[in-house]
Formats: C-alpha cells, sequence, structure tokens
C-alpha cells in the first residue's frame, strides 16, 4: 500500500477543483408517466445464453415479470425519498461516522422487499440494511446467498440485491443524488437491474441480452477512445484503507483524464457511466448491492465492469472498474496499477 506526500493538501485542492455536477435546477417534482419497453425482439420461449460463461437464464416471460417489479418498487421507494428531500436525521452511524443510517433507509428497503415478495415469494432476499457494517460482513453476506442458492431448484434460484437509498450522506443533507439501486440475479448471474433517480425522474434498467434504457429509451456508454479525453468517477469511502487508496490514486490519475468527479452515490455514477454522462467511474472497495444494478446497465450499454485485474465484475467482486470500455479501460487500470492501488 502506498500513501502519497501531501495527501491532505491535495484533497483539499481536489475538493476545491471538484466541480459537483448542477442537480438543483434540474429537480423534478411533479411525477411523470413513462411507458417502458418490457418486450424483447426474440421470442418470449426462448431461453438465453450470456457472452460470459454461457450461462443459461431464464425465460423472457420471467425477465419481463422480474423488470416489471424491480421498476415498480425502485419507484415507490423513490416516493418516499422524495417525500423527505429536504434531509434526514441520522439514526446512528454504521462503520464510523461517515458511514450512516437514517429512519428512511430500513422504509425504503421495507418497501422494496414487500413489493418484491408479494410477486415472488421464494426468492431470495439480500438488503445492505440486513448486513452489519464492514466489508467482511458483506462479504459473508453475499456468500451466504450464493451458497444458499447453489441448493435451489431452478424456480428458486433467484437473487434480489437491493441498496434502498444509494448515497445516504448525500440524502442526509438534502442533496438530490441518492436514489434505490436494485438487481436480480439468476444463478449467480445478475439478470435485471433498475437504478431509479427519483430527483431527476430518470429510470434506468437493463436485462440481459437485451440492452440498456432509461426511460424505455436505449443508451450507451460514451465514445471516448484515450483517457485523455474521459471524464473519471471516484469515490470518498468512508474506510481507511479505501480512501488511502483513493489518495494513492489522484496523483497519477488526476494529470491523464480530462476531470475526476465525486458524486457520492455508486449507482449514479454507474448509470451515468452507462449512458455517456462519465466515461469511466473505479472504487478500491464497494459491496455487492452497491454495484449489482449499475454493473448490468453497463454490460448491456456496450461497456465492461471488471475488477483491478481486468476480470470480469461478479457478485463477489469488491474492486471495481466500470467504463465505457476499450482502450480508456485499459489505462485507466494501467494508471491504478501505477500508483499501486491493487
Amino acid at each position: 500500500m502506498v500513501t502519497p506526500n501531501h495527501s491532505y493538501p491535495l484533497l483539499l485542492l481536489l475538493l476545491g477543483s471538484l466541480a459537483v455536477v448542477s442537480v438543483v435546477d434540474s429537480f423534478v417534482a411533479t411525477p411523470k408517466t413513462y411507458n417502458f419497453n418490457l418486450k424483447s425482439s426474440r421470442s418470449k420461449s426462448t431461453a438465453m445464453m450470456t457472452s460470459a460463461g454461457n450461462i443459461e437464464l431464464t425465460s423472457q416471460e420471467t425477465l419481463d415479470s422480474l423488470l416489471s417489479v424491480a421498476i415498480t418498487a425502485s419507484k415507490q421507494a423513490g416516493e418516499i425519498i422524495l417525500g423527505n428531500a429536504g434531509g434526514a436525521d441520522v439514526l446512528k452511524s454504521k462503520a464510523n461516522s461517515r458511514d450512516l443510517l437514517t429512519l428512511i433507509d430500513p422504509l425504503c428497503e421495507k418497501t422494496i422487499r414487500e413489493t418484491v415478495l408479494a410477486t415472488f415469494p421464494t426468492h431470495a432476499f439480500l438488503g445492505e440494511e440486513d448486513v452489519p457494517p464492514g466489508k467482511e460482513a458483506s462479504a459473508a453476506a453475499i456468500e451466504a446467498k450464493l451458497q444458499q442458492l447453489n441448493d435451489a431448484d431452478d424456480n428458486d434460484n433467484y437473487l434480489w440485491i437491493v441498496d434502498p437509498i444509494d448515497g445516504t450522506s448525500n440524502f442526509v443533507h438534502g442533496m438530490p443524488l441518492c436514489m434505490p439501486s436494485v438487481a436480480v440475479a439468476y444463478k449467480g448471474e445478475v439478470v435485471v437491474g433498475v437504478i431509479h433517480d427519483p430527483h431527476r425522474m430518470e429510470t434506468f434498467s437493463a436485462v440481459r441480452g437485451r440492452g440498456a434504457q432509461m426511460n424505455g429509451e436505449p443508451i450507451s456508454v460514451g465514445q471516448q477512445s484515450d483517457i485523455g479525453d474521459a471524464i473519471v468517477a471516484m469515490g470518498s469511502p468512508p474506510a481507511e484503507e479505501s480512501m488511502k487508496m483513493s489518495l494513492a490514486a489522484l496523483p497519477v490519475l488526476m494529470p491523464k483524464v480530462r476531470t475526476i468527479r465525486m458524486i457520492g452515490s455508486a449507482a449514479l455514477m454507474l448509470a451515468w457511466v452507462a449512458n455517456g454522462r462519465l466515461t469511466a467511474y473505479w472504487e478500491y472497495d464497494l459491496s455487492s448491492w452497491d454495484v449489482a444494478a449499475g454493473s448490468i446497465l453497463i454490460e448491456e450499454a456496450g461497456g465492461s465492469m471488471t475488477d483491478l485485474n481486468d476480470e470480469r465484475w461478479n457478485l463477489r467482486t469488491r474492486k471495481i472498474c466500470g467504463s465505457n470500455g476499450g482502450n480508456v479501460h485499459k489505462q485507466i487500470l494501467e494508471a491504478l496499477g501505477e500508483a499501486n492501488v491493487v
């Protein structure tokens, strides 16, 4: 592990120079109605095979139902978030004073869980608020769920992976940069992902093999082919080890890219990579519920989702890089390696 010299002056410089995306003017108070395309061009009775691992997935009818319920549950949680958009009191801190929990987080998770289980009562469910704080606990939680599903039959081999409010610190301070993230995995492969941004009424969705959409319209990753043209997002993580790795990366990565953004919501940064607003997003340590929905958005939008060794992301992966793929992805991983962020 390498900690850069002059870490705190650099951090102050970063905080002074990183422009927070202007979002207040785009706040939407009046809900709109969107028609989502739940149909596939393939026959509904045709099973899908993934491009990675040749894993047989599930029927088109089931995928339609999964997507519909994921969107409904996400929007219901989004309404709760909007109803408390002015900020929320902190119920307690979790891993440390930067890792927060409000009364609204478990309420959103309960709403999503009840909506899901009303339609799919036999499906497994993993929500952030079910798990004690710390990376060891979150890693153990996803491992236990995956092991449990190994013994399930095909009809019960579904796992819902949910972050009820991604960007809790933003939520606490009334920043409209927080939202639910909902994913469904079948036999360990994410097959449906939904990230609903209630503040801008943007619903990002993806189904394995069908591409990615925002409000029912196709989206794709950015077209940048060189790191110098890339807008790269990263986190301000609460854990000390991850914080040190983020600081180590900055002096190497910043001179190579167009700019860096810290938005404070993994879900939003992944969704924005999928629709090209950002070129890439990397993080040293994230849990499955932070990444699952965004991972399928990026892949279905034509991008790459890997760990920091360029191995394809899976539900056990904690060090992540999602990008538009190709040369930019390679260059970002090389820069992180140069900074000894491994």
